[in-house]
């Protein structure tokens, strides 16, 4: 896990090891200033200021290179983890891009949104203490010991033997709020997905009024958020009144001993500025123990989420990319050959079974039928968006699964059941179907796709901005302009999976119309609701529960009286009676 997650330092290898030796010297100058401080103490006589002049020069001199060596140690500390944090983010973002719908649907998108956040700054945060604070705890107690033991051993005992039941209580709490932590992560990815469902539904959440409900429903999963932290943070308090009890338990102890020794020995076996030397380093001891607090804190809720971001980065995506496959697809000609597919490979049924379909390079399909009747599943094996479970797809003579995924999906153009703009202007909307593509070909595809009559009439026409998701436009003008991008791609294969179910019969058919004049060797595979939709293909197939039941023409279809004529008649006598 992390050797995983240390691949992301890079470019930030020399702040990170830059940091541990500015903070090595920073303590090295820290503990020798209670030296000096104690030659001082015991050679001020009250006859000359000469001992004060010399020792504390030397004290502000060691103090100034102190405090340089700390401020660099911070910033380079603080460059080091938010550079880590930045590719960390970076490799998870791009990670996720190489995911299939498989792999999002196996993390959730709200997890894995929870993971380049939250987790991101927990691990961020956890690292600047780690190369910083980390360092320093443990070379000033080592330092402290040692000139503890070197003015007095037996009074540096009285420090020893606190270290192993400071370190009892501290590995206990660890392993009893690891298991917290990691419940707590799992409930923010739950709230994380509360929101995000809510705030994409929003419409529908107003239109029913139901902001009481969804309300009611986020407070309670907060509150459980709430609850496990607090429990968790009240374990995790417990170590500092402990710590203090055991540190301020020394320094008394220290003191009482110290005192009967110089006092008993007349001052030959420790001396007034060797005690105050041993106060000093108990003050530094009792610093790096809290110090060595918060960094437990910090990396024991740090612990789940590096676990959690590990296994992001460290899964194989069920469509391994091979950059060596076949670059180019010769033509539209689609083949399934006994395909069978399942979402999830415990599960008894298949949402595809028997599949068995040739479509020639140019051809115009349709396809119709119910909810959950796979049509949508079926059209997402082309381009690869799922592999199937069993049997093979074939794309211009190839398997899919032997052409680098780039080439094959620049093939082809889909424009999915739920179209998506992005914040930006239509023109750099429509550019991601191709980004070299001049105003003029633009204009084109828009008026293939029936789009140029409606943009033309906003004030900024082709520079209208488009908000987030496309609110500013209607469902039927978010269709239009999601085709129109779709034919600047010039695919080999174009999938229309239910996107013109927004726009009147009309468009449609002139949509329809201007497609078949203009790209009339791409293969069109046309999902729809509407029989007048899909009734000029030159095939057509019925869909239910993941089979291909009928297929033929519109006129072949009628003959058989099948669910095809059923829908057929149910439609036609609906617009009769309108």
């Amino acid at each position: 896990m992390y050797r995983t997650l240390l691949k992301s330092i890079r470019q930030y290898k020399k702040a990170s090891l830059l940091t541990p030796l500015l903070v090595a010297v920073e303590v090295v100058l820290e503990c020798l200033l209670p030296l000096i401080m104690a030659e001082l103490i015991d050679e001020m006589t009250g006859e000359s200021m000469g001992p004060i002049l010399k020792y504390g020069s030397v004290l502000i001199i060691m103090a100034v290179l102190s405090l340089i060596f700390g401020v660099l140690s911070g910033k380079t500390a603080a460059t080091a983890s938010c550079g880590f944090a930045k590719n960390l983010r970076q490799d998870l973002f791009f990670r996720i891009q190489e995911f299939s719908f498989a792999d999002i649907d196996r993390f959730s998108s709200s997890s894995l949104v929870t993971r380049m956040t939250t987790d991101v700054t927990n691990i961020q945060n956890a690292y600047q203490m780690c190369i910083r604070i980390a360092v320093r705890t443990p070379l000033m107690l080592i330092f402290s010991i040692v000139m503890s033991v070197s003015i007095n051993g037996r009074m540096a005992l009285i420090f020893v033997i606190m270290f192993p039941i400071l370190g009892i209580v501290l590995i206990g709490i660890a392993r009893y709020v690891y298991p917290i932590f990691k419940r707590i992560f799992k409930k923010y990815d739950a709230m994380n997905n509360s929101v995000q469902e809510n705030i994409a539904g929003i419409r529908v959440v107003k239109s029913f009024v139901r902001e009481n409900y969804e309300k009611e429903k986020f407070a309670n999963t907060s509150e459980e958020v709430r609850q496990d932290f607090t429990f968790a943070e009240k374990i995790l308090a417990l170590n500092n009144p402990f710590m203090m009890f055991c540190i301020y338990l020394a320094m008394l102890l220290v003191s009482y001993f110290g005192a009967n020794i110089i006092i008993g020995s007349v001052a030959t076996e420790l001396t007034t500025g060797e005690l105050s030397s041993l106060i000093s380093y108990g003050v530094q001891i009792l610093a790096s123990m809290m110090m060595l607090s918060m960094v437990f804190v910090m990396t024991s809720m740090a612990a789940e989420s590096a676990s959690r971001v590990a296994e992001v980065l460290e899964h194989e995506s069920v469509l391994p990319r091979s950059h060596s496959g076949i670059q180019k697809v010769e033509d539209g000609r689609i083949s399934f050959q006994n395909v069978c597919f399942q979402y999830v490979s415990k599960s008894k049924k298949y949402a595809l079974s028997g599949i068995n379909l040739e479509i020639e390079a140019g051809q115009t399909i349709g396809i119709i039928g119910g909810t959950g009747s796979g049509k949508t599943t079926l059209i997402q094996l082309i381009s690869r968006l799922y592999d199937a479970t069993e049997g093979r797809v074939l794309v211009g003579g190839k398997d899919v699964r032997d052409y680098d995924l780039t080439a094959l999906r620049n093939a082809v153009a889909v424009v999915l059941q739920k179209n998506v703009l992005f914040s930006g202007t239509i023109k750099e909307n429509l550019r991601w179907g191709n980004k070299e593509a001049p105003d003029e070909e633009l204009i084109r595809v828009c008026r293939l796709a029936q789009a140029d009559e409606f943009i033309q009439q906003f004030p900024d026409g082709y520079d209208t901005y488009i908000e987030r998701g496309g609110t500013n436009v209607s469902g039927g003008q978010k269709q239009r302009l999601c085709i129109a991008r779709a034919l600047l791609k010039k695919p080999k294969i174009l999938i229309l999976d239910d996107s013109t179910s927004a726009v009147d019969t009309k468009t449609d058919a002139l949509i329809r119309s201007a497609m078949l004049k203009e790209i009339p060797d791409t293969t069109k595979i046309i999902i729809a609701q509407r029989v007048s939709s899909v009734q000029d293909a030159d095939r057509i197939l019925v869909m239910d529960g993941g089979k291909i039941i009928e297929q033929g023409t519109h006129e072949e279809l009628l003959e058989q009286n099948g669910i095809y004529r059923q829908v057929y008649d149910s439609q036609t006598r609906n617009r009769e009676e309108e």
